[in-house]
């Protein structure tokens, strides 16, 4: 998904794309003519999940008459071109919304309540996995009803990992510290590797010729941090806000949060995380492929990504376990109806559609995301290992409700994200204390939230 913000790389949509129906045709005695009346958009910036919704859409043509048109294009461009399209009456019917962007959009008033329709309906919202429904609730009403979710584990090269004396059990149960690293620290440096061949924690390791680096570093991330450093931090036994959703106060001068993030900054000043120069420069995906990284935390929906890849062979490892467990983030992606669509009654059954076990067994079965109905989440795991493929390690721990941690939603992600990424890059490049810096970020990010 998916599904991160500066963080998450995928792909959206454009002004022009955004047009829901066209303005409806008329005829001579002024109402709508039946094709403009059955005919929605749904948008969204996922290529990957482009053909499996496809395959929703029309099944849902069949079964109701309603023609949806799928309107996909990048990521930087969809949210910038939804407000366009808003402001200008051309926005898509429905919309694949993100957690830290509705609040604004609901605020606005752009978004139609759907708690009416989920209680006449009787939509079971307890279907979904977690307390993800509960995400898309705000001042009583509700904005979205979960499609997906993801979490976050290990990739790794899996060659490199045998290069270096290792197997796939001895990355089932890592465990780190904020001291010495614990048996994750060890790992990093065991598969990092200079151009000589000596790897980083062998003697006369040359840190400043380092051909792979042992840990991947994905740039950006914002507030969250979500593939980057996120896991670290809340395993450490940080929580980002004072309440969620709809805090009003970021913790980001928890020491908790410092020191994950010190040493953090120390793996990178020793070699064994890429620099933020390179990983800017490589991006995640050539970064691994090329094998300039041996291993990389990252999301569920670049699954395929990796399993797929011709260029090297990956596998997944579980985040490893931190002095409060192991914690990932969850998040989860859900339609939205704009308030200023002609179609209400077509959105809103497709809505229902994209969310009820019809659309989500397709999404298993095509194992592209983990649908947000909990079995169906399971499906896309069978789906995944029928193609030796095993993702237990995003799966199980989703299974947990100890380990989860749900994407902090707040007013101003925009703002807040920006930031955050300037205070985040100083201190992946050793330009600043993480302690100092990250108590200045919590001001000024407190003081656009009491605004």
């Amino acid at each position: 998904m998916r599904r991160h913000l500066a963080f998450l790389a995928a792909a959206g949509l454009t002004a022009g794309a955004l047009a829901a129906c066209t303005p409806a045709e008329l005829t001579e005695n002024g109402s709508e003519s039946s094709a403009a009346s059955t005919g929605i958009t749904y948008s969204l910036w996922d290529p990957n999940q482009q053909t499996a919704y496809q395959k929703c859409a029309d099944a849902f043509e069949k079964e109701s008459g309603i023609h949806v048109t799928i309107d996909q294009k990048g990521w930087d461009d969809y949210w910038k071109n939804l407000t366009v399209g808003i402001n200008s009456g051309t926005a898509p019917d429905v919309i694949t919304n993100h957690v830290a962007h509705y609040p604004e959009l609901a605020s606005k008033g752009v978004l139609t309540d759907l708690k009416p329709m989920i209680d006449k309906d009787g939509i079971d919202l307890s279907q979904y996995t977690g307390d993800l429904a509960s995400l898309w609730d705000y001042d009583g009403k509700t904005f979205g009803i979960p499609q997906d979710w993801d979490t976050i584990a290990l990739v790794y090269n899996v060659k490199d990992v045998t290069d270096a004396g290792l197997s796939a059990a001895d990355l089932a149960d890592l465990d780190w510290n904020p001291q010495d690293g614990g048996s994750f620290g060890k790992l990093v440096a065991r598969l990092t590797i200079d151009e000589n061949g000596v790897r980083g924690d062998e003697p006369g390791f040359d840190k400043t010729k380092v051909a792979t680096y042992g840990w991947g570093l994905e740039t950006g991330g914002g507030v969250v941090g979500q593939g980057p450093w996120s896991w670290l931090a809340l395993s450490n036994g940080f929580t980002y806000l004072d309440k969620n959703p709809f805090g009003t106060h970021y913790n980001l001068d928890d020491p908790k949060l410092a020191e994950a993030l010190t040493w953090w900054q120390k793996q990178i000043d020793a070699g064994y995380v890429t620099p933020v120069e390179k990983a800017g420069n490589l991006g995640l995906q050539p970064m691994m492929e090329q094998n300039k990284a041996a291993l990389v935390p990252d999301g569920s929906w670049r699954i395929n990504t990796w399993s797929q890849s011709e260029a090297q062979e990956f596998a997944f490892a579980p985040l490893p376990k931190g002095p409060e467990g192991r914690k990932t983030i969850i998040n989860g992606l859900a339609p939205s109806i704009t308030a200023a669509s002609k179609h209400q009654d077509e959105a809103w059954q497709w809505v229902k559609y994209l969310t009820s076990e019809k659309c989500q067994t397709v999404i298993a079965a095509e194992a592209v995301v983990f649908p947000s109905i909990t079995a169906q989440s399971e499906a896309a795991a069978a789906a995944h290992k029928a193609a030796g493929v095993d993702v237990s390690a995003f799966l199980d721990i989703a299974k947990d409700p100890e380990a989860l941690s749900y994407y902090p939603i707040t007013f101003k992600a925009d703002e807040i994200n920006t930031e955050a990424d300037l205070v985040i890059e100083k201190i992946e490049r050793g330009e600043a204390d993480p302690a100092s810096a990250l108590a200045e970020l919590a001001a000024k990010v407190n003081a656009l939230l009491s605004e």
